[in-house]
């Protein structure tokens, strides 16, 4: 569960974050990818989710950032689709509440959070 966000700060199962991060659940298996660097920072694209791709998640929460400056690419939109995956793009706090609400009902989750502006 994500027990935390604000503004560069988001706290997930216990642990703190303060770079943007991926996070991949399935049932009891989680992993994390900490400090997440995009290819051009406020613009993400397919080439910076290899491993949500690999993963194979039923739904991708984009959180977007605090005033949802980071946007997502057709592209990713496109393969997203083409993979059956459904794709939640929202401010980074609504996207944790979305996040969390999956994760309660057992749903294959990947999460990517631009946690600044």
């Amino acid at each position: 569960m994500i027990e935390f966000y604000s503004f560069g700060k988001l706290i997930f199962n216990g642990e703190t974050y303060t770079k943007d991060l991926i996070i991949l659940c399935n049932k009891q298996d989680i992993k994390v990818i900490p400090n997440w660097w995009r290819k051009e920072g406020h613009f993400l694209q397919n080439v910076d989710l290899e491993d949500v791709w690999s993963f194979s998640p039923e739904y991708l929460v984009v959180g977007t950032g605090a005033n949802g400056c980071m946007k997502v690419a057709q592209e990713v939109l496109d393969k997203a689709k083409k993979l059956n995956i459904q794709v939640i793009s929202q401010l980074t706090a609504q996207a944790v509440d979305t996040f969390n609400n999956l994760l309660k009902q057992g749903k294959k989750i990947a999460g990517v959070f631009h946690l600044t502006c």
